[in-house]
């Protein structure tokens, strides 16, 4: 299982929902936080209550929606001189359901690719080549089950091709100590998912991170949330590696 304690772990859209949740679960493991939300008053408590756990924790503020931000704030965490173990793309927008499906404007899929897909990017691009160096590191991009939807296309989309990004680079650490993965948390009762959504939030942990605490070296993986529901730490690890096999061609 890899070893998370100490270790330093940035988590976008971590001020409430599933990425408080995540932080809250990553600071119970003892793994230090940056924690990511749009203004630094949205994260206040929640550092209190991690570092009140006996970890090691900072926050930093991006709208993820405008790529000179993401920019800015990748350099703030350079500038702190943390040495970024784990990236946890949690953050993510659903701007809208569109039932005159034919009417969907052109904004739904600007900001949705801004934020669910090249920010993302952008932060994977950064810190990538950093893990590569080290030879080790985590990366989960949050992605979504929906399918066959066109009501909500610009979100459905803005996943599909953060599902490709992260498929394709993970080919390029295949087999070695760095592995970035899909995660999912599955329709849970949250701001995005709304109050009808059958999960409640706390079902996505610990599969939310089960790709952080896999070390079988397999990367562009789909880890859904709710397979691992009710599982211990070690339940999960032992269901991922025997279970989930990697896309690519042996």
């Amino acid at each position: 299982m890899y070893q998370v304690r100490g270790r330093w772990a940035l988590i976008t859209g971590a001020a409430r929902g599933i990425g408080r949740l995540t932080a809250e679960f990553m600071a119970s493991q003892g793994c230090n936080l940056i924690l990511h939300s749009r203004d630094l008053s949205h994260t206040e408590n929640l550092l209190e209550k991690v570092r009140g756990m006996g970890v090691s924790a900072c926050a930093v503020a991006a709208d993820l929606a405008r790529p000179e931000e993401v920019e800015q704030m990748l350099k703030d965490i350079d500038d702190m001189g943390m040495d970024v173990d784990i990236v946890l793309n949690n953050a993510g927008v659903q701007i809208a359901y569109r039932t005159d499906w034919c009417q969907t404007p052109v904004s739904d899929y600007l900001i949705s690719f801004n934020v669910n897909t090249i920010a993302p990017a952008m932060i994977c691009y950064h810190f990538l080549p950093k893990m590569m160096a080290k030879g080790t590191g985590r990366i989960l991009n949050t992605t979504s089950g929906i399918a066959l939807d066109v009501c909500q296309a610009g979100y459905s989309a803005s996943k599909a091709a953060l599902d490709k990004i992260t498929i394709d680079m993970g080919s390029k650490v295949e087999g070695t100590d760095v592995m970035i993965n899909l995660t999912d948390p599955g329709w849970c009762r949250t701001d995005l998912g709304g109050p009808h959504a059958p999960n409640a939030p706390e079902s996505a942990i610990p599969g939310i991170v089960a790709g952080v605490f896999a070390d079988d070296k397999k990367s562009g993986r789909f880890l859904g949330a709710q397979n691992f529901a009710g599982m211990t730490l070690e339940e999960m690890v032992r269901k991922v590696e025997t279970d989930f096999d990697s896309p690519y061609a042996k």
